[in-house]
């Protein structure tokens, strides 16, 4: 369709603003505003990004110095459960919103790619608890899911902005 369109000469590399569905029907908006589980996942966040910043800085302060491995180790290990604990929780809030345990259309790829978040902080255990691998390459696969951690921080923080977005147009349009 874009081949044709770009013939025809109406094709536009910037068409203009472009209206996207609402996050949440006002259904699913009401189920979200009720459910004690967005207060858990609204706890959650803030605590779970605090864990990673200090994990990040005894993982960084033992890699530079040689010294703390046991700290960062038990770090990335607190970090971790941490990330299981607001996955849980994160699948029950949408299976309660959305009918769906995991990979509602409105999250799928935040999904998808918190997916690969959990498998690289489970990697990091298998290594730790499997006794595989240097203490180095524990913590750069540990930095690799941190590094994917952040992203995929940055996409819930993306659906939250649009979510209050989709709130003001709302109360603008009753």
């Amino acid at each position: 369709m874009r081949g044709e369109a770009i013939r025809s000469g109406t094709w536009s590399a910037n068409p203009g603003p472009t209206r996207r569905a609402p996050l949440y029907t006002a259904e699913e908006r009401h189920r979200r505003d009720s459910t004690r589980w967005t207060l858990v996942q609204g706890l959650l966040a803030p605590f779970q990004f605090l864990v990673f910043l200090i994990s990040l800085g005894l993982v960084l302060y033992s890699l530079m110095t040689g010294q703390g491995a046991a700290a960062a180790d038990l770090s990335v290990v607190v970090k971790t459960l941490t990330l299981y604990t607001i996955m849980i929780t994160g699948s029950i809030w949408e299976k309660v919103v959305f009918g769906r345990w995991l990979f509602a259309p409105a999250f799928f790829w935040e999904d998808v790619f918190s997916m690969l978040v959990l498998a690289l902080h489970s990697a990091y255990l298998v290594m730790l608890f499997g006794a595989l691998g240097s203490f180095e390459q524990r913590m750069a696969v540990a930095l690799a899911g941190y590094a994917a951690y952040l992203i995929n921080a940055g996409q819930f923080l993306l659906k939250l902005r649009a979510a209050r977005l989709d709130t003001r147009t709302a109360g603008s349009a009753a």
